[in-house]
């Protein structure tokens, strides 16, 4: 059976706040754990309206204390925004506090502009190459000994992965025999040929012995088509205001979105959210069912921007029973 997981980018509601954004996912994360997922991935963004995940870590670490066996991952840490002994440093501990439940996605792009990249580093480095700084990190958690600089705590065995969008992520965590998740969810224009050069190009490592690819997919499931469409206007629209420039909280749903924007922004969005799962139990599982059997994936990550957080968990509980997960 096809392993389901949930990324989550703590998205600020229309008239709620940043605890409110917390204590929704806090809801989630136990709601989806007793629904049998298999992780709960937190995404990096800096100085996004309407995004606060930018304390990635510390947010993993709640999480993590909120759950029991649901495992608890970055999706990703972006390397640019930090340096591989603080991200070893960091998810050392968190592995220490919460053994055998933490997961390391790793991602190149920065998660903001470069003005940003600058204030967080001080400089842009986002040109530095991610291959270099994993080969720093597995360093540091492994820990032979040898290096004049050590992470403590140390010898700690994370799982990583390499996240992507295209074919350099794929090529890396092909090289590198690391599992590899393709952010489908927004970026669907090279998924089946990322899978496909990945797996082709993949060499065992001690890290894992054969392919492994986990694909972003958008699930907004409820019991009815026409409400499921309902639901799924707060996320069409935050990609609409956002393409025009105008990205912020998330939007509350409306009815019959669709035909309230032009036909440039309607092809825009829908080729956003070509992966994207809408409709009652029924329609989502087969339309999931499908999705599974077009790519071979291992494993799907389920990204759910829905305003109202009860209806929020029902989607997620809905998908998972819509493949027999339940």
């Amino acid at each position: 059976m096809t392993a389901i997981s949930v990324l989550d980018l703590v998205m600020m509601g229309e008239e709620k706040n940043f605890s409110d954004s917390l204590n929704d996912i806090t809801m989630l994360a136990k709601h989806v754990e007793q629904c049998g997922y298999n992780r709960f991935w937190i995404a990096e963004h800096h100085n996004m309206p309407g995004i606060a995940s930018s304390a990635t870590t510390i947010i993993m670490s709640h999480l993590a204390s909120q759950t029991s066996s649901l495992r608890i991952g970055s999706g990703g840490i972006m390397m640019p925004n930090h340096s591989p002994l603080i991200i070893a440093e960091q998810f050392a501990t968190l592995n220490t506090l919460f053994p055998n439940r933490i997961d390391l996605g790793l991602g190149r792009a920065p998660g903001t502009n470069s003005l940003t990249v600058q204030a967080i580093r001080g400089t842009n480095i986002t040109s530095r190459e991610l291959q270099d700084d994993v080969v720093t990190l597995q360093d540091y958690l492994l820990d032979n000994g040898m290096q004049p600089v050590r992470s403590i705590p140390e010898k700690q065995n994370i799982p990583m992965w390499i996240l992507g969008s295209g074919l350099y992520g794929a090529d890396l965590a092909a090289k590198m025999g690391l599992p590899f998740a393709f952010a489908s969810h927004f970026a669907p224009f090279y998924l089946e040929q990322a899978i496909s050069h990945y797996k082709e190009n993949f060499k065992p490592s001690t890290y894992l012995e054969k392919p492994y690819v986990m694909v972003g997919v958008n699930v907004f499931a409820a019991d009815t088509y026409e409400e499921a469409q309902y639901l799924a206007s707060s996320h069409r629209q935050w990609v609409v205001n956002r393409n025009s420039g105008q990205s912020g909280l998330l939007p509350k749903p409306v009815e019959n979105y669709i035909s309230k924007i032009s036909k440039e922004q309607l092809h825009a969005m829908e080729a956003e959210l070509t992966y994207t799962a809408i409709g009652n139990k029924e329609e989502v599982g087969v339309w999931l069912q499908h999705f599974i059997n077009f790519t071979g994936a291992d494993e799907l990550m389920i990204d759910a921007r829905i305003y109202d957080p009860v209806a929020r968990c029902r989607s997620y509980q809905l998908a998972a029973e819509s493949i027999n997960l339940t």
